[in-house]
């Protein structure tokens, strides 16, 4: 029996990943499937009327096995691929997805579970056995429980085709990064870089036998580049490759999928009885429907247009009159903003860098939810892992209780996917009287130590660890009964609450002091540094609001309307960007087949809730400052009523409980300073 297919005998039942071969993964998921089959067939086969607990909470606890094992299979294809597993993940996704068709399409357990449904009056239900079962009944019915036949197979089809077309997709994207290399070997065509980057483009370069410097897409790589290389040729260069993944009509071209995909997403809706995927997504969301999601990004664009246009022609005239340039291009903007802030602000990441050496702000984000939560995190070494760089956590409450396991894995590897993420490997829940506990990953892509120096992050990246180990508290604080409301199994637009506002201690002094330290004197940062930081927080606000807005609107272009008269996948992205556009198009380029929020990811009809989560951000970070950024019984509020509660009751319920009043946009738009 495959070591997947049993219970773990490990420390904290964590994963066994030492022991789990590539080859178990396909026996292992066809076994677990089956026993997941056998426990849906209980249920079904309950001669007892239908109740809560025998079908509900029965079928919310059903499938552990399985879930477990593809949460470790499906983090590893993120974190730690390669080909085998590439191939395993296009073999199991349509399993997976047939499978859950099965749960979904079985008229059986709809009928029992609808029983209960109709009932829900005479039951005296908590709020978080209402939740689940509305979660339950909604399940079926917008998978199309309530279909005849014949639709239900199409629906069948539809989705077994999507799961593979996703996959796809982002395999594609890998291939495109991995592929890229620009490999100098003058080192005139490094000016302007900082030392760390070239020594990090010059070891990168040994590692694969070549002589010279090597920079790639990958963003420790791609970001330092395109924002300090003097040569102007060489960032268009690099610019335009990162802009053309998935659209350069060969093997790896992405632009028929993304057709395809948002092509089926419509059919499903359609099928289901929605007008749009996006009705059908927005549905499950605080924003409810496509016209309020486009009127909310809407009123952003008009406050914030205005700013970004003052914004960029002065971005502008600062390049003429520097470098005699006529027309700014896109490969221009990280390069003259940073030396425009520099002017500014007198203040660069460089400077910055020695104050964040990554041992430090890790211990920082730590000691953050030590003084608001009461945690404790202590690094062991008695657990499994999937790679060596990976670090692992036993995390503990005021009182010695386990609360999490916590793995954080920071830098960049052929086998990584690019960007930043939290996941789990093993869902908080009760079950029989037990509280299991959760294990929580983060997953970064950092610059990494080199020969002569630590990995010394950039306020970005700082900001980023923030925000992901934000995501990671709120699942390690998660205290629910069920596995499917725990956690960050939230409404995706208040999802990035948790991780939205914990960023915003990286701009407090109280919190700064914590941990920025000199790595090589120890010095506290100054504080004329901290002011500047604040200072130039909102540096370009109006311009990086029109950006996310543009994602938006290109994510509701996509999937807010009947997408069959689109055949030309750059051509519509050009309309969508209309009313957000600063800088000339770049023809080669296209954003939508390499838009992997939306295409790969969770967040078709849902990249406004980046916007919309700071909206609550903002509003919540105000509540911390009126009262103190450590205060106690803010915190207290925060934990009880958002971060320990996941998707047990209506994401506007539980806020308000937090704030006692609903979130106010003006928060946002004061912090941004586009409030005139």
């Amino acid at each position: 029996m495959a070591v997947l297919n049993k219970p773990f005998n490990t420390p904290y039942n964590t994963a066994p990943f030492s022991e789990i071969k590539t080859e178990d993964y396909l026996p292992a998921f066809k076994e677990g499937i089956k026993k997941a089959k056998s426990e849906i067939d209980a249920i079904t086969a309950n001669t007892e009327a239908p109740t809560f607990e025998n079908t509900i909470e029965a079928l919310d606890y059903s499938g552990e096995e399985l879930d477990r094992l593809s949460s470790i299979f499906f983090n590893l294809n993120s974190a730690e691929t390669n080909d085998e597993i590439q191939k395993i993940a296009q073999d199991v996704s349509p399993l997976l997805s047939e499978f859950s068709n099965d749960i979904t399409l079985n008229e059986d357990l709809f009928k029992r579970v609808k029983a209960v449904y109709d009932s829900k009056a005479r039951l005296d239900l908590t709020t978080e056995q209402e939740t689940l079962l509305d979660k339950k009944y909604k399940g079926f019915s917008r998978n199309g429980a309530n279909l005849p036949e014949d639709k239900k197979e199409k629906l069948r089809a539809i989705d077994k085709e999507l799961s593979q077309l996703k996959l796809k997709f982002g395999e594609h994207i890998l291939a495109e990064t991995n592929k890229f290399e620009m490999h100098l070997t003058d080192e005139s065509d490094l000016s302007g870089l900082p030392e760390g980057a070239k020594e990090a483009a010059k070891q990168l370069a040994e590692s694969k036998d070549k002589d010279g410097w090597l920079i790639t897409l990958d963003y420790p790589s791609y970001i330092p580049f395109m924002t300090y290389a003097d040569n102007r040729a060489l960032r268009e260069e690099l610019s335009k490759a990162f802009g053309r993944k998935g659209f350069q009509n060969d093997e790896l071209d992405n632009q028929n999928i993304v057709l395809k995909i948002a092509q089926l997403r419509f059919e499903r809706a359609q099928l289901l009885g929605y007008k749009t995927h996006a009705h059908f997504v927005l549905e499950e969301r605080m924003a409810e429907t496509p016209a309020k999601v486009t009127s909310f990004l809407n009123e952003l664009l008009e406050k914030a247009k205005p700013a970004a246009k003052d914004e960029f022609e002065e971005l502008e005239s600062f390049a003429k009159e520097l470098d005699g340039i006529d027309q700014l291009q896109k490969w221009d903007s990280g390069y003259y903003s940073e030396k425009l802030k520099q002017k500014l602000f007198d203040l660069d990441d460089e400077q910055l860098k020695p104050y964040f050496k990554l041992e430090n702000v890790i211990n920082g984000a730590f000691t953050v939810a030590e003084k608001l939560f009461g945690l404790q995190f202590e690094e062991i070494n008695t657990i499994d892992k999937y790679h060596d760089d990976v670090l692992t956590y036993k995390v503990t409450d005021a009182d010695g209780e386990l609360v999490s396991i916590f793995y954080a894995d920071f830098f960049p590897r052929a086998g990584k996917r690019n960007g930043a993420w939290m996941t789990s490997y093993k869902p908080q829940m009760i079950k029989d009287g037990k509280n299991e506990r959760p294990h929580i990953s983060n997953v970064c892509n950092f610059t990494k130590p080199t020969k002569s120096k630590p990995s010394l992050l950039t306020f970005n990246e700082v900001t980023t660890l923030f925000h992901e180990f934000g995501h990671a508290l709120h699942g390690m604080l998660a205290n629910t009964t069920y596995p499917s409301i725990s956690g960050t199994s939230v409404y995706w637009d208040f999802v990035e609450l948790p991780s939205q506002v914990l960023e915003n201690w990286c701009y407090e002094k109280e919190a700064l002091e914590l941990f920025a330290t000199h790595y090589e004197t120890g010095e506290v940062i100054p504080m004329e540094l901290v002011e500047k930081i604040k200072a130039s927080a909102t540096f370009h606000e109006g311009m990086q609001t029109l950006r996310q807005l543009s994602f938006g609107l290109l994510d509701m272009s996509w999937h807010g309307i009947d997408p069959s008269n689109i055949t030309n996948v750059k051509s519509h992205e050009v309309e969508a960007f209309g009313d957000t556009s600063l800088y000339p198009d770049v023809a080669e380029n296209c954003m939508s087949t390499s838009f992997s929020h939306i295409f790969q990811g969770g967040y078709s009809s849902g990249y406004y809730s980046y916007k919309w989560a700071e909206v609550l951000d903002a509003d919540a970070f105000e509540y911390f400052k009126e009262e103190g950024i450590f205060n106690k019984t803010v915190a207290d509020k925060f934990k009880t009523f958002v971060l320990s509660q996941g998707g047990t009751d209506n994401p506007m319920t539980l806020y308000k409980k937090f704030r006692g009043q609903e979130p106010k946009p003006e928060a946002l738009l004061r912090r941004a300073g586009l409030l005139k």
